[in-house]
């Protein structure tokens, strides 16, 4: 009868390992979103009209000198209302782009297709404002996100909040303009979750 009560509990501690160590877990590979939101506030877009663009990097947040404009260290440029990225003819990058009409807290997976590189018939990142031509006020247009698919295969979405310095809620044709503050979120572990 112990030999029969030992053999019992031998079993069914067995039976448990064996169990708890199946192959047909459904475990989740999905790569956990490794991003976090960032605003920039008041980047200054050739406020001095020089006819330079100003050169970001989206990875760590860092406007790259004029002397690297040449190189893949950056991912978008910004000049007056224009925004280039660095792919196509405005840079020696991939980098490619693309606008979409979600909002950003809705775009939860950047789109598998449809990015552009900047090119001589027209920018990736076009008519992400509306101009009024009565008032002159330049209005981010709402609902719309800016995703960027950087040179390292990363996926970022950008969200443009003001053109107006400081970011006031109904600029004036006399409010400092050229200043853009947006926000970004960029995917670091390379897949399209964000």
């Amino acid at each position: 009868m112990k030999k029969n009560k030992l053999f019992l509990c031998a079993f069914a501690a067995l039976s448990v390992l064996a169990v708890s160590c199946s192959k047909d877990d459904d475990a989740d590979t999905t790569a956990p979103a490794v991003t976090s939101t960032v605003t920039v506030r008041n980047l200054a877009a050739d406020t001095g009209n020089t006819s330079h663009y100003v050169f970001f990097r989206l990875s760590d947040s860092t406007i790259v000198p004029l002397s690297d404009s040449a190189s893949t260290k950056w991912d978008i440029g910004f000049r007056t209302t224009s925004i280039i990225v660095n792919g196509g003819v405005s840079g020696p990058g991939t980098a490619a782009a693309q606008t979409v009409a979600t909002g950003f807290a809705d775009l939860t997976t950047a789109p598998a297709t449809g990015y552009l590189r900047d090119s001589a018939g027209g920018r990736a990142i076009a008519a992400w404002y509306d101009y009024n031509p009565t008032t002159h006020i330049v209005t981010p247009k709402a609902g719309n996100t800016i995703v960027v698919k950087t040179a390292n295969n990363k996926y970022a979405k950008i969200s443009i909040l003001s053109y107006y310095k400081d970011a006031v809620a109904a600029p004036q044709l006399s409010t400092p303009s050229r200043y853009y503050t947006f926000r970004y979120s960029i995917q670091q572990n390379g897949t399209a979750n964000f």
